[in-house]
């Protein structure tokens, strides 16, 4: 009974480990797959940025220059010959300056949208990750609280069978199975082959010895200084 819980024990960890290293795989395969998606978003995140940043260095370039052309016109009277074409370059430089600005508002608005749109993702990505390393972990704990349990079970088994152990009933059991008598050999006596014709010597009869057995074995008692041990009807998870 021993060596089998023991084996049953062994096999169930065996089992449990291979459980652990699928979802180990599972955990992997649905990390790369939302990194994936992550490096996607940040793709078309950096590409809108890289072209709202140029469009903004485009419109303050044009505004210093649109902004000079309208001081000049405190030197309309000195500058009366060039009036009709300050004036177009100051048209022509508001336009530009005006296209720029209303590009730079839609390129913003178009930025923002997908800024939103990939918070949103992200936010819905952690949810995901969240719950299912959550579920993952709970399945896990519950898998071991499982296994030890059953260890647990096994365990007990292995006391009881330890419990029904005699040391005596042993010991008696190795005696008979090996034993080869019940009485001790004879004595080896001194015969005098010399003076056997004159002296001879009293054969004596072999004497049985009584083979003496030990008492009983103690009882085992506790010292003070030693722990005290559970047995199967004291033992409690709690």
């Amino acid at each position: 009974v021993f060596f089998a819980e023991i084996d049953n024990v062994g096999q169930g960890h065996i089992q449990l480990a291979q459980t652990l290293r699928e979802e180990a795989k599972k955990m992997e395969e649905f990390r790369e797959k939302q990194k994936l998606h992550r490096k996607k978003i940040e793709l078309i995140m950096e590409a809108i940025h890289k072209n709202r940043n140029l469009q903004y260095k485009k419109t303050m370039e044009v505004k210093p220059l649109a902004l000079l052309y309208l001081s000049s016109l405190s030197h309309f009277w000195q500058l009366f010959l060039k009036l009709a074409q300050t004036k177009s370059a100051l048209e022509d430089s508001d336009r530009s300056y005006q296209q720029n600005v209303n590009t730079l508002e839609k390129i913003r608005e178009e930025w923002q949208k997908e800024h939103i749109k990939a918070c949103e993702f992200f936010e819905t990505q952690e949810c995901e990750r969240i719950n299912y390393f959550r579920n993952a972990l709970w399945l896990h704990v519950n898998q071991l609280s499982q296994d030890c349990v059953q260890n647990d079970e096994k365990y007990e088994e292995i006391r009881k069978s330890l419990e029904m152990c005699s040391i005596e009933k042993d010991i008696d059991f190795f005696v008979n199975l090996r034993k080869t008598g019940s009485l001790a050999p004879a004595p080896v006596l001194y015969e005098n082959y010399y003076n056997a014709q004159r002296n001879p010597t009293p054969v004596r009869s072999p004497v049985p010895v009584p083979i003496s057995r030990r008492g009983p074995l103690p009882t085992p008692t506790t010292t003070p200084d030693e722990p005290d041990y559970a047995t199967v009807n004291t033992y409690s998870l709690i």
